[in-house]
């Protein structure tokens, strides 16, 4: 019954650590609206999957690659910033006659490999993450208190809840998928373009102000 429990906490935080409407929760609706559900559900899962590598240094304490991530921080930041200003002007010029087109001449799968590679990449390049997961298991009494079965039993729970929520999401826009106009589709991607860019902007500001802070050290 331990390890049962284990496993429900790591739903209950893989579930809570993905919800969280960002960068990736926009795309996700937006790829949905536009692609279809698999299309939303492989871009989230692509962040399910860096969840769950991120949440695996967490439970198992891995210090060197804690030490690379919070040595490399900065950097880490201004890629991730530059990727998402890249995804974001792309996102706001794109119309949805082209997307139909796009969508019909490349391959189901490439696009799915795209979606996926897209989330995995702005979740690893967000080095907050790894911070979020070691915050909640402090909160829940699980920093370092684990052994290797139980540490993994709470990544897979991880794994789990995160693909849960990227799941939910996708299928639940798919539902209402049919009642959104052109003209909305292209407020949303007016909208999802700015809220990125604004996403991008502050990961850069962040970068920026560590290299300053650095400089002044």
């Amino acid at each position: 019954m331990e390890g049962l429990w284990v496993l429900v906490q790591g739903i209950v935080l893989g579930f809570a650590i993905a919800a969280p409407v960002g960068p990736i929760g926009l795309l996700c609706i937006r790829r949905t609206l536009r692609y279809g559900p698999l299309m939303g559900f492989f871009t989230g899962f692509g962040a399910a999957i860096a969840d769950t590598i991120y949440g695996a240094i967490a439970a198992f304490g891995v210090s060197t690659a804690l030490a690379f991530l919070r040595g490399h921080e900065t950097a880490f930041q201004l890629v991730g910033g530059i990727f998402l200003l890249v995804v974001a002007v792309r996102t706001f010029r794109q119309q949805p006659e082209a997307e139909e087109r796009e969508a019909a001449s490349a391959p189901d799968s490439k696009s799915w490999i795209g979606g996926f590679m897209t989330g995995l990449s702005l979740t690893l390049t967000n080095p907050a993450t790894i911070m979020a997961f070691i915050a909640i298991f402090a909160g829940f009494g699980l920093g370092g208190t684990l052994d290797r079965v139980e540490a993994s039993t709470l990544v897979l729970g991880v794994f789990l809840g995160a693909s849960l929520w990227w799941f939910t999401l996708s299928m639940g826009v798919a539902a209402v998928r049919h009642r959104i106009s052109d003209r909305g589709l292209v407020m949303l991607n007016h909208c999802t373009g700015v809220a990125l860019a604004g996403f991008g902007l502050w990961a850069l500001g962040m970068a920026a102000t560590s290299v300053v802070a650095t400089a002044g050290g």
